[in-house]
């Protein structure tokens, strides 16, 4: 039995859990903030999003590419790519409409899809050149059973590769410009500071998207600085250029996931799933790994809070779908537990059903969360 974990403690969550008035998400996803009226710093961004000079922030976005876009075709800036319809929107307009020439890099996902490969060749396909960093498999599954059981997240190796080998690439080439999606703190629903960042340093990074573990942490935990290796960016004095900056493109264009959906449709040859993801309705996010579903799943157990709650919650925002509709959504799609690929998981990580399950019982936030019978339930269901 693995000793369960103090969530409330661990996030700093509020004991009292409210609902936004406006959409489907809770005070119980972390950094989430609330006003007097009970609208979420998500809601209210999106509403501040429409008070935005979207022409001036063109221009500021027109002349960092003057500072910095090539003169003999080589490559003068980097786009984290996964062939998915956002990273493919981001670098096929930063050369067709505002003349770069971006290089794409890819993490390997943890184990591909079918549809994830046909993506990532159609946006090769589509006239970019790739490098995909693919760490050694062995280092890769223990670092995703480790994560799973130390952090409730077994992405987080994943996210260390997909944050910093961008950042690799762009030294060793000499290139100081970065272009990441949209600022998801912003976007779903972090401290209102964020609200205007156009970019992130490694530190910022490492509080926010590497939940305070530094790539450090793994050597407490049997790895050696060989095993990381690959995933450390080199030093900057080493390298033909200066340290790189990396900004968010949702800063400079109006973000939206519809929008870069159709826009990829048209123009890269992405395609959607044929059938929805399990714990959502949706058919064309984060397709690309058969293991992504789990890292939502935990997120569930931790904040009951899951892949639905985040799809439908936007989609209220960008104004898609009623409240109403997002709720009963929810209360269809949010608790599925991901029996795709259930298998291939346990395969990769190591664990047998028990194992897998005992970590899971100990990352459930029983503060959320009550046994009826044989089944979990949330407490506190949105309505």
């Amino acid at each position: 039995m693995i000793k369960p974990k103090d969530l409330s403690k661990i996030y700093s969550l509020p004991k009292k859990v409210i609902f936004c008035k406006k959409c489907v998400i809770s005070n119980q996803r972390p950094r989430i903030v609330f006003d007097k009226n009970g609208v979420c710093t998500a809601c209210n961004y999106f509403e501040y999003k429409k008070k935005i000079n979207w022409k001036e922030r063109e221009n500021e976005l027109l002349k960092l590419l003057d500072k910095f876009r090539s003169k003999d075709s080589s490559y003068d800036c980097v786009v984290p790519s996964s062939g998915g319809k956002d990273s493919a929107y981001v670098a096929h307009e930063l050369k067709t409409k505002y003349g770069m020439n971006p290089i794409s890099v890819t993490w390997s996902p943890l184990k591909y899809t079918d549809i994830g490969l046909k993506n990532l060749n159609a946006f090769n396909d589509s006239g970019f050149d790739i490098i995909m960093g693919m760490p050694r498999g062995d280092i890769k599954k223990k670092m995703t059973r480790e994560a799973l059981i130390e952090m409730g997240d077994p992405f987080q190796g994943f996210i260390y590769g997909q944050v910093l080998f961008p950042v690799t690439i762009a030294l060793n080439y000499g290139i100081r410009l970065i272009f990441r999606g949209e600022n998801a703190e912003a976007e779903y629903g972090g401290k209102q500071e964020s609200w205007d960042k156009k970019l992130l340093t490694l530190q910022e990074f490492q509080n926010v998207y590497f939940s305070n573990y530094s790539l450090d942490f793994w050597l407490q935990k049997g790895f050696t600085k060989r095993d990381l290796a690959f995933f450390y960016p080199p030093d900057a004095s080493g390298t033909k250029g200066k340290l790189c900056d990396s900004y968010f493109y949702g800063y400079f264009r109006n973000w939206s996931n519809h929008s870069n959906y159709y826009y990829a449709s048209k123009n890269t040859g992405f395609t959607p799933n044929e059938r929805r993801t399990e714990g959502t309705y949706t058919k064309y996010s984060s397709i690309d790994d058969k293991l992504d579903t789990f890292h939502h799943w935990f997120s569930l157990l931790k904040f009951a809070h899951g892949r639905c709650t985040s799809n439908a919650a936007r989609e209220v925002r960008e104004g898609y779908i009623t409240r109403e509709e997002a709720v009963a959504l929810v209360h269809k799609y949010d608790n599925e537990f991901p029996n795709r690929y259930f298998e291939e998981f346990l395969e990769f990580t190591g664990l047998n059903e028990k194992e897998f399950w005992d970590i899971a019982d100990s990352w459930r936030n029983k503060n959320l969360w009550t046994l009826k019978g044989n089944d979990w339930v949330k407490k506190f269901p949105v309505s």
